[in-house]
């Protein structure tokens, strides 16, 4: 049986994550792609995504029996043994970095694993049953993939990897805070202590509206510092007020779930346009004003 090896690994989350990388990628490239670059870039931080999906998997089995949405997981029904999912959570995971070190570079590898000790040893191990700002560690994990595309190509440390670090780390509170209120019930059955839990939904919806105006202002500083065009500007306002109004409706929309999807959709969305804006609009002022380390 394929099926249960296949959603271990959590497809959609690896897909989701390919996008912003593949954004990074592209802005570095400013325009000359390779391809047999890029392939490896994808491949490589694939495994090693898979691989800390299947260590969260492991990690939470305990509590994903409490909830309806994860009790037909592979290790919660025993379709895979715990002991075998670390087998294949090490194959997955040594053959992405194997692939980072050898056909991309030695700052792309370091950071996968980066975001790979974040995501399963600081977050799921300890920080996401434990504290309420679980959310906010787990979102410099996510910030990784586009860093990793950029680093990719350049090989060197900029500003711009703060700035993309900033820009996702960020992206990533409202659009967390959204599942956590449309998945409630789930986080109280499991007792993981996630704002809405804690604090309230209304507090949440705060935070929420908060993060989206400092995300905004985040990606403008792409073409502040010279790295993309006034259209990728101009779109990525237009998208982020667009955002930000459906946050601000939910103070009086009364159905919380209904609002919390949209707000988790809208937030896909405006993951993918940033992610193809920064790629087709890139500029190359930049670069005579960069530190490079």
């Amino acid at each position: 049986m394929i099926k249960p090896y296949i959603q271990i690994i959590k497809p959609g989350i690896i897909c989701g994550n390919l996008i912003p990388l593949t954004g990074g990628f592209v802005l570095a490239c400013q325009g000359d792609i390779n391809y047999n670059l890029l392939f490896s870039t994808i491949i490589g931080v694939a495994f090693v995504i898979a691989s800390s999906c299947i260590c969260n998997n492991y990690i939470d089995r305990d509590i994903d029996k409490k909830t309806k949405r994860t009790q037909n997981r592979a290790l919660v029904k025993g379709t895979i043994s715990p002991k075998w999912s670390l087998f294949y959570a090490s194959i997955l995971g040594s053959t992405g970095i194997i692939i980072l070190y050898f056909y991309v570079n030695l700052l792309a590898m370091l950071v996968a694993i980066i975001g790979f000790i974040i995501y399963v040893c600081i977050y799921s191990l300890y920080m996401k049953r434990s504290s309420i700002h679980g959310t906010l560690i787990g979102s410099l994990s996510g910030a990784t993939p586009p860093i990793i595309g950029y680093l990719s190509v350049t090989n060197h440390v900029e500003p711009i990897v703060l700035i993309l670090l900033i820009i996702f780390s960020l992206w990533q509170m409202p659009h967390s805070y959204a599942i956590a209120i449309f998945r409630l019930k789930d986080y109280k059955s499991a007792h993981i202590p996630v704002l809405p839990v804690i604090k309230g939904v209304l507090i949440t919806k705060n935070h929420i509206v908060w993060y989206i105006v400092a995300f905004t202002f985040a990606t403008i500083l792409l073409t502040i510092f010279g790295y993309t065009g006034y259209q990728y500007l101009l779109i990525m306002l237009a998208t982020n007020i667009w955002w930000l109004k459906i946050a601000l409706s939910g103070y009086k929309n009364k159905n919380d779930q209904v609002w919390s999807r949209k707000l988790f959709f809208v937030s896909i969305i405006i993951i993918i346009i940033i992610s193809i804006m920064m790629s087709i609009d890139r500029t190359n002022n930049h670069l005579q004003n960069d530190f490079i380390f």
